[in-house]
């Protein structure tokens, strides 16, 4: 594929996946031919390094002309498509724009095909919250767990932000966008459905699918746990530094799709709104939500519509739909260091400068005073900095993940917890252990581009250890090999929890202390209001 033909598929100018295998291709490109068969036809991928690999096969249709509104089954086609590489991003404003609508593509790694291997399934959710990111990143690169594992692997792109999440359904006209703040979870379940369909074709079980997911991916698994739709299609969950304790409710969503409107001048013409370019949508959403203390843009998540999601995923308990379905949850040490650390102001922080930035990067409402004070308490030997990072990283997504555990220990003994402590070495080793670092880990991916984890022996003795805890939870339901201690599933008696660092361990409510300060005060989650 010549790099002009790679630029317009990256712009969305030609569908990715849509063209007919020419003969010779493979050989040319010194890769072994793989062949399957798909519900809408055959498709030709590569094998290299013992792995099957096929890129951009269509789960979906063109979104573009059913914007807004729930997707349609991909068109078959005749003869043999290439899946040689990635289909397109959804339309967004973060590293893979400007991506297209149409964009309902995955990808599949797998040691072998209509083998009867029935191999645990793992299928990755990924993270960008739901605004941006799509499932072609180096880390998400499926190649070593399947050779690790012997497991089939695979990775997708949804529709995100205005495009996955935008409510519509109480506007004046908005009937025909009832299902309009979820179609973005309504394309993972349409996924999901894909992989129960194909799971033997390539070599997979469709009865032991396994979602795991990091940040928005983690939330957008969370969702699934509620949405009736999603019920049976996946038998374990594996969430990393991503919770979704509640939606956006209806008049919070709709409030949200009004400033959208204004924004782009369509007033309550929903029609019009459907028919825009989708670079003026994109455009829009940079608008400035309300809801937030900071300067955010427009919020998009999913939304309790009483359909697709009628109730909030973890509140007031865990969903009952999904009691059964093993459940990890984890989270990493210094998760806010990978974004408030971009400041380096924030690393040269005062006793006199810290509650303002408190004030306004902790979300929970609790006076920085008495956060401070409490630090210090508990860490007398932390600067103001240290205690900055690790206030926000406990008054933001780790509140999630606490509630999310303790919902689930309520519910039975088949959620695990753990925490990433282990520091990345990257920029002198002050980002510490970061938002994200843990993908290449349980990827076993630390050579690729994007790690956050170096490639050194250490480094990968801390991958050997979490990608064997993913695929033995994939494979049994339960995270324990014998490459860590005994693993017990969170209770709220113990609050069990496996630190992974140079030396795993297993302890007892690390971080107590931060735990019972932020408990002081409710927790809401973001975009709820």
């Amino acid at each position: 594929m010549d790099a002009m033909r790679r630029r317009l598929l990256k712009g969305g100018s030609v569908a990715l996946g849509a063209a007919m295998l020419a003969p010779g291709a493979h050989a040319a490109s010194g890769e072994a031919a793989s062949f399957a068969r798909t519900r809408s036809g055959r498709i030709a991928g590569a094998r290299h390094d013992g792995v099957h690999v096929f890129k951009g096969i269509r789960y979906g249709a063109d979104t573009a002309p059913r914007r807004f509104r729930p997707a349609l089954r991909e068109a078959a086609w005749r003869g043999v498509r290439e899946a040689l590489e990635y289909g397109a991003a959804a339309p967004q404003n973060g590293e893979d724009r400007p991506g297209s609508e149409d964009c309902l593509f995955l990808n599949v790694w797998t040691p072998g095909l209509r083998d009867g291997g029935r191999r645990p399934v793992l299928v990755y959710i990924h993270g960008g919250g739901y605004n941006n990111g799509s499932g072609s990143a180096p880390l998400y690169d499926g190649t070593r767990l399947c050779r690790r594992g012997d497991v089939v692997v695979v990775t997708l792109n949804h529709r995100l932000n205005a495009f996955g999440y935008l409510y519509l359904g109480e506007l004046p006209g908005g009937g025909a966008f009832a299902d309009s703040g979820n179609v973005g979870q309504l394309d993972l379940v349409d996924a999901l459905q894909w992989v129960r369909e194909h799971a033997a074709e390539f070599g997979g079980n469709a009865g032991n699918v396994t979602v795991f997911g990091q940040s928005g991916g983690g939330a957008k698994i969370a969702t699934l746990m509620a949405m009736p739709a999603a019920r049976g299609l996946f038998h374990r969950a594996w969430t990393m530094s991503g919770q979704q304790v509640t939606a956006a409710g209806p008049r919070a969503a709709t409030q949200r799709a009004r400033l959208l409107l204004d924004e782009l001048g369509v007033g309550d013409d929903l029609a019009e709104l459907a028919a825009l370019p989708a670079q003026r949508i994109l455009e829009a959403i940079r608008i400035r939500d309300p809801s937030r203390v900071e300067d955010s843009s427009l919020y998009f998540g999913p939304v309790m519509d009483s359909r697709s999601l009628p109730r909030h995923p973890f509140h007031p308990d865990a969903p009952p739909q999904s009691a059964s379905v093993p459940m990890v949850i984890g989270n990493t040490r210094d998760e806010t260091r990978a974004f408030l650390g971009k400041d380096a102001a924030n690393f040269a922080l005062t006793w006199e400068t810290l509650p303002a930035k408190l004030r306004e990067q902790q979300y929970s409402d609790l006076s920085p005073g008495i956060v401070v004070a409490e630090y210090r308490r508990l860490y007398p030997d932390y600067t103001p900095s240290e205690v900055f990072f690790a206030a926000t990283t406990a008054g933001r997504s780790w509140r999630g993940a606490v509630l999310e555990c303790e919902a689930r220990a309520r519910q039975g003994d088949n959620t695990w917890a753990y925490q990433l402590d282990w520091p990345s070495p990257l920029e002198g080793g002050r980002l510490r252990a970061l938002h994200t670092l843990d993908i290449a880990l349980v990827f076993d991916n630390i050579a690729q581009p994007g790690s956050l984890a170096g490639n050194s022996p250490r480094a990968q003795r801390i991958a050997d250890r979490m990608s064997a805890s993913l695929l033995a939870f994939a494979r049994t339901g339960d995270p324990n090999h014998p490459g860590i201690p005994q693993w017990a599933p969170y209770s709220l008696g113990n609050r069990e929890t496996m630190v992974f660092d140079d030396a795993t361990r297993l302890e007892d409510d690390p971080r107590g202390g931060e735990r019972r300060l932020y408990e002081r005060v409710p927790f809401v989650q973001r975009g709820t209001f």
